[in-house]
């Protein structure tokens, strides 16, 4: 069954202030529903920070903040039938967010 990630940069739910904490139990609400609709894989909020790269020799680094460039501030991976449900799905995590969402198939990895 197909994969879909929805994801929302970095910054979307600044403009919230005080409705923060309601948009949290409101995404919470919908999260339960996915979880219940079988339909959940995982997702959550990412902290906004510096990122740490890993090289393809093994070394690390400090990558770009945040400010300069756009970074993934929060995610849900959801396995469902079709496009349809996933648009729908990311409506209700829009609204509960109050911030746009993008939603993504996931490539089907045959060896996994």
């Amino acid at each position: 069954m197909p994969r879909y990630l929805i994801s929302f940069d970095d910054g979307a739910m600044d403009h919230l202030g005080g409705d923060l904490v309601q948009a949290g139990i409101d995404a919470h609400a919908v999260l339960r529903d996915a979880k219940a609709a079988n339909v959940w894989i995982t997702g959550g909020g990412l902290l906004r920070q510096q990122a740490h790269i890993v090289d393809t020799d093994g070394t690390v680094r400090l990558g770009d903040v945040p400010e300069r460039k756009a970074v993934l501030g929060g995610f849900a991976l959801i396995e469902v039938a079709t496009l349809d449900e996933a648009l729908g799905w990311a409506h209700r995590i829009a609204a509960a967010c109050r911030c746009a969402q993008e939603v993504r198939l996931v490539m089907d990895d045959p060896e996994v």
